[in-house]
């Protein structure tokens, strides 16, 4: 296996807390999993061990230790994409692909997975290929869906593409609006918070794209941490309301209006999000 690219992955990403998931993700982009002398090398070049980087590994359910296919497809069966014929698109998917959830086609260009969760219960039956989410699926779009794994998803359009939208929101307790016009992420107004951990406190941006991971911080946070999220005009905490389905922490819940938020995990570097239509009960 060649592994001559993990130096240049390891000096992008950086070598502290936060660096490491950034590593991961950058190997498993790579390789489409977790290869173990891959990750015997991460030890060796940034000094943390094998119990501290196999933690990592097997706590987030985006990273995989076994060889999956180039493109990954992942079909929502939560209640919300299940009462909508969600079993049905993934019966599709298994029939044109000629695998079951769970397997790998013998090409190894695909992987089918079956998921209780995508975080976009509004857009249901919803389907996620590489990242990139088809909302509203039905079985004969599964064919084309599958035709289209592949495309550079560069060249999405932000203002056509349906499979992105951006997102206002404000806060839960104040009502005001949290989108800052004077930063933009991914061409679009980011969304201001504050954010406390560890007894430090700094501002935080999140990319107001639903869909988009990017973010900025004043300061690190240490991976796996929990942060408390707050609004800049009434410094009140952003309240949370479940938890999440990929990590359990809990779910900072961003009013977007009444009756629906936009649910984001609070635990560093963990992508769960959630456009929740039943638990915001803030009036």
């Amino acid at each position: 296996m060649e592994t001559s690219n993990i130096h240049d992955i390891i000096e992008k990403s950086g070598n502290g807390n936060g660096g490491l998931i950034a590593i991961l993700e950058a190997i498993q982009r790579e390789y489409t999993y977790l290869p173990e002398t891959v990750l015997r090398q991460v030890s060796k070049e940034t000094g943390k061990s094998m119990t501290d980087i196999y933690g990592v590994a097997t706590f987030y359910k985006a990273f995989s230790l076994t060889p999956k296919g180039k493109h990954c497809v992942s079909v929502c069966l939560g209640t919300a994409c299940h009462v909508r014929g969600g079993q049905k698109i993934a019966d599709e998917f298994s029939q044109q692909l000629g695998i079951a959830p769970g397997e790998t086609t013998p090409d190894k260009e695909f992987s089918l997975e079956t998921v209780n969760c995508l975080g976009a219960c509004a857009l249901g039956p919803v389907v996620m290929v590489d990242g990139r989410y088809f909302p509203h699926v039905s079985k004969n779009k599964v064919k084309e869906i599958i035709s289209k794994a592949g495309e550079d998803q560069g060249s999405i359009d932000l203002q056509t593409d349906l499979r992105v939208f951006p997102l206002p929101v404000s806060c839960p307790t104040c009502k005001k609006s949290l989108m800052d016009s004077n930063y933009l992420l991914d061409g679009y107004p980011s969304i201001k918070l504050n954010v406390s951990c560890n007894g430090t406190t700094g501002w935080l941006s999140l990319s107001s794209i639903y869909g988009s991971q990017t973010t900025a911080m004043e300061h690190s946070v240490p991976a796996n941490s929990i942060s408390k999220f707050h609004c800049p005009h009434c410094l009140n905490e952003i309240p949370n309301f479940s938890s999440c389905k990929e990590c359990g922490a809990p779910m900072a819940a961003l009013f977007v209006r009444e009756g629906c938020a936009w649910e984001i995990c609070t635990r560093q570097g963990c992508k769960g999000r959630l456009l929740n239509l039943d638990q915001m009960n803030i009036h």
